[in-house]
């Protein structure tokens, strides 16, 4: 089958949009990368500060693993994602050291047929041929055509000298872009060389640690075991308080104090929608922390045969950290008693969030509260230096994954 100019021109514009299509794809691909690891380096200064503020304190076997579990776990997906930036690199180098070879090669030729069209201008260059040209035509509608002709290899002569100047144009910025990638390539590989060697370490010093916890596990499981169920006695009591309110707003709606979903009025159905509008882009509940253990059900980091069921998420941060509000909100609970630490509970329309492990309260029940408005100190644990806070989300009495909700948690 004989293909038209047409059918030309259609296969070369989709073949330049399928081009620029992958290329932008590409471009996007190593900013979202580029991006998820400045966050990755950031965790790990985060994580490396409050070591520092911590290292006079002599911490539990368990506190030590699971700081070593967090950070190895943080440094693995560093390497990552730097190898997926690396390899990113490695094709993008390929295909602009492929358009190299392309554009020289057609260089070579356009720099041929402009050589060619010099000397055939050359040797027609002077007045009297051009005009025995026109004179020798056999009427006057050849002579028009004569005069066009010419002046179009005029025109075509200046174009591919023009053509030739802008593939030149193009060969030098895609040899500087080739050049910066290479660079870019090499630093990020030395950069993974040095984050291996921080992985190896941190390695290390878990499995020496891990041998010593092995030969008395059942104690360390026994305590474990014991902070479990420490930890659901404390949401046991705080379920008791999201149930009473409820209760409480139904009854107020003149509905049923059996239902297990709150009775919004005007007002609390829109802060409810507004809260839910905030999806992934809710304030932290500390201004600075690193999430030491996420949501749902996984292995203890430390004796994985035993089971957490962890119903939010658990923050490291700084002695002296403030807890504070993620939306604005009014306070439903605070409990402080001899045998917890306090938490405040605060109802945003039908979500609550939940702070725990506080050292001072700053609010009371009723009050109300906004976004990034301090409800508390959290508590430092004197003995191993930890500053913890616990966070929950619930829709009702349902549990939500606060990485969902929390801006790049």
């Amino acid at each position: 089958m004989i293909l038209g100019k047409s059918s030309y021109k259609i296969i070369f514009l989709l073949g330049f949009l399928l081009c620029s299509s992958l290329s932008f794809s590409q471009n996007n691909k190593q900013k979202e990368l580029e991006t998820r690891r400045q966050e990755l380096r950031r965790e790990i200064q985060k994580i490396n500060e409050l070591r520092t503020e911590n290292k006079t304190i002599a911490k539990s076997k368990l506190s030590l693993i699971e700081d070593f579990n967090h950070k190895i776990n943080v440094l693995d997906n560093l390497i990552k994602v730097t190898n997926r930036q690396a390899n990113l690199l490695t094709r993008e180098i390929n295909t602009n050291q492929n358009k190299i070879t392309s554009l020289r090669d057609e260089l070579k030729q356009l720099k041929a047929e402009y050589a060619a069209m010099i000397v055939k201008s050359y040797k027609s260059k002077n007045q009297q041929s051009r005009i025995m040209f026109l004179l020798s035509s056999n009427n006057f509608k050849q002579a028009y055509k004569r005069v066009q002709y010419m002046q179009q290899y005029a025109d075509h002569q200046k174009k591919q000298g023009e053509t030739i100047k802008a593939k030149t144009k193009e060969l030098q910025d895609i040899n500087t872009n080739l050049l910066k990638q290479k660079e870019e390539k090499n630093n990020l590989i030395a950069e993974n060389k040095v984050t291996q060697k921080s992985l190896e370490s941190e390695r290390k010093q878990q499995q020496a640690l891990m041998k010593e916890i092995q030969s008395n596990i059942s104690r360390y499981a026994n305590q474990i075991k014991d902070k479990e169920k420490e930890a659901r006695r404390i949401d046991a009591e705080i379920n008791k308080i999201i149930r009473a309110a409820i209760a409480k707003s139904n009854k107020k709606a003149g509905k049923s104090s059996s239902s297990k979903t709150f009775a919004l009025t005007p007002e609390g159905l829109a802060l409810a929608k507004n809260f839910e509008a905030n999806r992934g882009k809710l304030v932290w509940p500390v201004s600075k922390g690193v999430v030491q253990m996420g949501y749902g059900k996984q292995p203890h980091p430390v004796i994985k045969s035993l089971t957490i069921n962890s119903n939010g998420v658990r923050i490291a941060t700084e002695k002296g950290a403030k807890a504070r509000a993620v939306f604005n909100g009014e306070v439903i609970g605070v409990v402080a008693n001899k045998n917890v630490n306090p938490f405040v509970i605060i109802q945003h329309g039908n979500y609550i969030t939940y702070y725990k492990n506080l050292s001072k309260i700053y609010v009371k029940a009723g009050d109300k509260v906004t976004t990034k408005q301090d409800i508390g100190e959290v508590f430092t644990n004197p003995s191993t230096g930890e500053t913890i806070l616990s966070f929950v989300i619930s829709k009702d009495t349902d549990t939500q994954n606060p990485s969902s909700w929390i801006y790049k948690m």
